[in-house]
């Protein structure tokens, strides 16, 4: 009996399992066995694997034949298994030393010509493997350089089953071309892209190489500098207005504010985009924080996750650290509007379906824009709105209490004034601008935070800021008064100190005034407060409109 075993990992979401790979052959009519709880795609690796072997050069045993993929009780799916099934048949056919082939993690699918092609989720997949005590990994060369991001890994990127076969065995590594015609895509890395997904890292977002920039809107005072508190402490926001007033303008310039992703932070949105099929090729890394805008007839599981078999992560999960803007968000489904209340809560979201569970990272900024009423001129000048009372009703409750609890500054966005637009362009800030005062403010957060698990004043649970960060003496007045009257509720309270803390930031103050807190009372109520607090370098802004 000749035995060898090589590794590999089996991807649940975002999170990975090592998985052992055997390989067995005993005397008998010539068969392979595949199992271990294969999904449709594996199975059939038995075919891909039995032609690369043969096409790179190498004897296929002609003996009966058993592979297992241990754990069995894991469900086990795609392609990423045939590099280690393959080195697993070939150690067992002593054809590799199977004492070089314990401690390898495999990752990768065979062509049947031998070549390695790059599979999906390579970096949750190497991250898994490290965190089991794993050195050394085998990916496909396109993918190298996502594997190469998880710190103390060896990876070695091969081109070829041959090429593998050579380095194992100390002989000489072939040179396989490479070479491609000019102006034609690239073959192998047709896997690692999803057709059809529509939704990557900056889906929704206008064509072009050139960022939307803050300067481009014209008027919109008060909105900007809501704009510049959500991005500060990463609160949500919630536009509401007429059509054509600037609310989708606002939120597409939202992502342009917010700092750049933190190793940690960019390490956990590429494993999310490479799982999902929409990190680019030839990018590695995403150093910057995503924008997601799906439409707003977006069903469940494109949103929070879902599909056949194992869940795929959706647009809340695209969006971690980053921006997810639904446009209309009247017009979408109610019931698909409150799956968003426990991500906003728990900054993930937990996906059961019969074949398996699935929790997904998802914390992410959320913007909302909707109109007044259907028709989008209830309460301009001028509008002529004809809706009955009752249809602005039932439009305005498709945004249910409890969702519009979880936003902290609710904004409302009127049409911009004659006077605005011919005076565009003149002392408008742009978003450089806007996004270094972001900067600073963060910093100051971070300043406050260390030691604790927290970097934003979003994040803060109410209790630690009532107890460890107070306020200034009597500052809460007007919050307590409507709390009393039930105008806020204890989560609002909460979310209240919170959007102060981040005024205060902005402002530069050790800790919130009177004026941070009724500004942000005014920011989540939208009633008047009397005073608006200012900014560095927001001279000429009067506040919300």
């Amino acid at each position: 009996m000749a035995f060898a075993r090589t590794c590999s990992v089996a991807l649940v979401g975002v999170e990975g399992v090592v998985v052992e790979v055997q390989a067995d052959l005993e005397p008998g009519v010539a068969a392979f066995t595949l199992v271990g709880l294969p999904d449709k795609s594996l199975v059939e690796s038995k075919d891909r694997v039995r032609a690369a072997v043969a096409n790179s050069g190498a004897e296929w045993p002609q003996k009966k034949l058993t592979v297992g993929l241990s754990p069995a009780s894991v469900p086990k799916g795609g392609s990423g298994f045939d590099l280690a099934v393959a080195c697993a048949v070939l150690g067992a056919a002593e054809r590799l030393d199977p004492r070089e082939l314990t401690d390898l993690v495999m990752i990768g699918e065979l062509g049947l010509d031998g070549r390695v092609r790059p599979v999906r989720g390579v970096l949750p997949a190497v991250l898994a493997a490290a965190e089991a005590g794993y050195r050394q990994v085998v990916v496909p060369e396109r993918t190298a350089a996502e594997a190469s991001l998880v710190p103390g890994v060896s990876v070695l990127g091969v081109r070829s089953l041959r090429q593998l076969i050579a380095v194992l065995t100390d002989e000489p590594v072939p040179d396989e071309d490479d070479t491609l015609e000019e102006g034609r895509p690239d073959p192998l890395l047709a896997g690692l892209v999803v057709p059809g997904t529509g939704i990557g890292i900056g889906a929704g977002l206008p064509p072009g190489d050139r960022s939307p920039d803050l300067s481009d809107v014209a008027g919109q005072h008060g909105a900007r500098r809501a704009l510049e508190v959500a991005a500060a402490g990463r609160h949500h926001i919630f536009f509401k207005g007429p059509p054509g007033a600037g609310k989708t303008m606002l939120a597409e310039r939202l992502p342009g504010l917010l700092p750049p992703l933190s190793p940690k932070e960019s390490l956990e949105v590429t494993a999310v985009h490479s799982v999902a099929g929409t990190l680019p090729p030839g990018q590695p890394l995403v150093d910057r924080p995503p924008y997601c805008a799906p439409h707003h007839s977006a069903t469940m599981a494109s949103l929070v996750g879902g599909g056949s078999g194992l869940p795929r992560p959706g647009a809340v999960s695209l969006a971690h650290h980053g921006v997810l803007f639904l446009d209309e968000a009247a017009e979408c489904s109610a019931r698909v509007l409150d799956a968003l209340r426990q991500p906003l809560e728990s900054g993930h979201v937990v996906v059961a379906r019969a074949a398996g569970m699935m929790r997904l990272p998802a914390r992410f900024l959320l913007a909302l824009a909707a109109n007044p009423c259907p028709c989008g001129r209830h309460g301009t000048t001028g509008g002529g709105c004809e809706c009955r009372p009752s249809s602005i009703r039932r439009y305005r409750a498709r945004l249910s209490g409890p969702l519009m609890d979880r936003v902290d500054l609710r904004i409302t966005v009127e049409p911009v004034a004659r006077s605005e637009l011919v005076a565009f362009g003149r002392g408008a800030e742009s978003t450089a601008q806007v996004a270094e005062r972001v900067r600073a403010a963060r910093e100051r957060a971070a300043a406050r935070f260390a030691g604790t698990p927290w970097s934003t004043n979003s994040e803060v649970p109410g209790h630690e800021l009532r107890t460890r960060w107070q306020v200034g003496p009597g500052a809460l007045a007007l919050a307590e008064r409507d709390l009393e009257c039930g105008l806020l509720t204890a989560r609002g309270l909460d979310r209240v100190l919170r959007v102060a803390w981040t005024a205060a930031d902005l402002a530069g103050h050790d800790r919130p005034t009177k004026e941070d807190v009724n500004w942000a009372l005014e920011l989540r109520t939208g009633v008047r407060r009397g005073a608006v607090a200012v900014t560095e370098g927001s001279a000429g802004n009067s506040g919300i409109s």
